[in-house]
């Protein structure tokens, strides 16, 4: 049993946490509000679950996934996460994060952003491209003919397969989509953004969830275009 750590449980922080508890993991959670503020949510999850700081759960994970606004990403703690295998969920929406200049010209991404931040740290980019009702109800067994796949990127191939089997035991394929600096190919309003996992016509705040296969998922990251080309 692998304990999975939570810096933000939000929407897609709860939602990860609950497929980890349902494969069998320990999952400790935490926010920037407090510990006490995830009480119903570690009541919701059950034994396997426990609330903790950002630093306690940092240092708890044997993998971490950091799910916080961009914004905030300076605000994750350096020292527990050095060496681990760290899952960079963020996305750059400058309503909300303000505007970035490295981001905004393109000549870094997100997850680059958070690997400078922790740079002992083995960052992965996941979960990004999808919408959060449909990460909760796409999971399926391996082999299933309705499974989905996700994109990964990252500068360490060992961290890769390390986060290839969290999602393999989660109910997901993963795409290895290659570096950290590739992983705009499935930021937001890509191609691979969101929508392929979307019955087509649909729209928030029904939009039903269908399986997208690896194969499918490299098409729409190959069409991917840059902001500045779009």
């Amino acid at each position: 049993m692998t304990t999975i750590g939570l810096i933000g449980s939000g929407n897609i922080g709860s939602t990860i946490a609950r497929l980890a508890v349902d494969a069998g993991h320990a999952v400790v959670l935490s926010n920037s509000r407090g510990p006490e503020t995830l009480v119903g949510l570690v009541d919701q999850l059950g034994p396997q679950a426990r609330a903790a700081t950002p630093s306690e759960a940092a240092a708890a994970g044997d993998v971490v996934v950091v799910t916080v606004p961009l914004r905030a990403y300076r605000e994750v703690p350096v020292e527990p996460l050095r060496g681990k295998v760290v899952i960079d969920t963020n996305n750059y929406y400058p309503d909300r994060d303000g505007h970035i200049g490295v981001l905004d010209d393109e000549s870094t991404t997100t997850s680059e952003l958070l690997q400078q931040h922790l740079p002992e740290s083995r960052v992965v980019k996941a979960f990004n491209n999808i919408y959060v009702s449909h990460l909760a109800t796409l999971a399926r067994p391996a082999g299933h003919p309705e499974r989905s796949a996700l994109p990964i990127a990252g500068d360490d191939d060992a961290a890769k397969q390390v986060v290839t089997g969290f999602l393999a035991a989660i109910g997901f394929d993963a795409h290895d989509v290659g570096p950290l600096s590739e992983g705009w190919r499935y930021q937001r309003d890509t191609a691979a953004y969101v929508q392929p996992y979307a019955v087509p016509g649909t729209a928030l705040p029904d939009w039903p969830a269908r399986p997208l296969t690896a194969e499918a998922l490299a098409e729409k990251l190959a069409a991917a275009v840059r902001y500045r080309d779009s």
